[in-house]
């Protein structure tokens, strides 16, 4: 791996960003993708798609060799093959996320490494873009409205809010896709939250966990992708949501309440949960007590992290000390998973292997629970 700022490292940021960030647009759709506007109504809808590609990458936001290599890696396939649109599955803004929507952070850790790749780019929040004095703990909530903030000053980065959901193509009967945004790190934080209003059974976990189960329940598309930071299964060291870091007991740290989430409301409602959270790329099977919902863990955009001792998931996949991303394939019919590791000396990307989904869950649209 490259050294930060070593020749070849700088020339290529230098290349690709420029002083004022501008790069090639990576085609979208088959045609020349344009840079949308910072204002969330031309940022999306992407309108009359009924094939889409999506980039999926987490834990990114180092702003160090690894993320730029990835990212390298990423704008070459992508602009090979055509992209729709991005999804960064949080851990925008390493260490403890940005002091404020302004923060340069934003352009040395998103905006410039994604240079090129000018699509909309749904972001969730990661336990790192939440920290106050402890990096990582997730234990500063609030600071997450600055990323939201952002939303308004980006072309390229889509959070409207906390939580959200967004559909391709929008306005349709019956969507090719569906992606529901959720903000898990209140529920699994490394410290006990001091805010009321982000306590684990607090307004914002009641609030968003209705808007979850009331949009499941309301949508009709062919498939439905719920994404946030922290996995329900994992074999990588953060283990199994209940069990984080092989805890079991108390509030926050164990992500018993990220569990209950995901069983309660995600689990046999929503085809895929992604999350990124251990630097891992995991593509797990449905199993049986999961009721078709498969998760899928993409966190090596910058960083590795390794396998836990005894894993207790079944996987298509997996890929553990090595950085990478994949691209989701949508149409009616099915989703193909493309797995690419990347080597971070060169940024050359290696495609791993392939997965292909065509069976759908049940259309079933039950009430939600608080009319239930």
């Amino acid at each position: 791996m490259t050294t930060h700022g070593a020749g070849d490292s700088v020339s290529r940021r230098t290349v690709l960003a420029g002083a004022g960030g501008a790069g090639a647009a990576v085609v979208l759709g088959g045609a020349a993708a344009q840079p949308a506007r910072a204002d969330g109504v031309t940022k999306l809808p992407i309108p009359g798609k009924t094939e889409l590609t999506v980039l999926l990458t987490g834990d990114a936001g180092t702003g160090e060799d690894g993320q730029w290599a990835v990212a390298d890696a990423a704008r070459t396939v992508c602009a090979r093959q055509g992209v729709d649109l991005a999804i960064g599955l949080g851990d925008n803004i390493y260490e403890n996320g940005p002091e404020s929507d302004t923060d340069d952070e934003f352009r040395t850790k998103f905006e410039r490494p994604n240079t090129g790749i000018d699509v909309p780019w749904l972001m969730v929040l990661g336990n790192h873009d939440t920290s106050g004095i402890i990096p990582g703990s997730g234990g500063r909530p609030s600071r997450g409205d600055h990323e939201v903030a952002y939303h308004r000053h980006s072309a390229r980065w889509y959070m409207p809010d906390r939580y959200y959901s967004v559909t391709v193509p929008h306005g349709a009967a019956e969507p090719v896709a569906e992606f529901f945004a959720l903000d898990t790190t209140p529920l699994s934080s490394y410290v006990l939250q001091t805010d009321p209003e982000y306590y684990w059974d607090g307004p914002f976990a009641r609030r968003q966990r209705a808007w979850l189960d009331a949009s499941l329940a309301a949508s009709r598309a062919r498939w439905k992708f719920v994404f946030a930071h922290h996995p329900l299964r994992n074999n990588g060291t953060h283990r199994n949501a209940g069990e984080y870091e092989g805890i079991t007991c108390g509030d926050y740290l164990s992500g018993k309440h990220v569990k209950k989430l995901y069983e309660e409301v995600v689990v046999g409602r929503a085809e895929f949960l992604l999350s990124g959270h251990d630097h891992t790329l995991q593509i797990l099977d449905t199993a049986d007590g999961h009721r078709g919902t498969q998760q899928i863990v993409c966190g090596a955009a910058a960083k590795t992290k390794g396998r836990a001792p005894e894993p207790t998931n079944k996987a298509f996949w997996e890929a553990y000390d090595t950085l990478g991303f994949m691209l989701l394939t949508i149409n009616a019919h099915q989703v193909v998973v493309d797995a690419y590791t990347v080597d971070p000396a060169t940024a050359a990307p290696t495609h791993a292997h392939r997965h292909t989904r065509t069976d759908r869950l049940p259309a079933v649209h039950r009430a939600p629970a608080a009319t239930r």
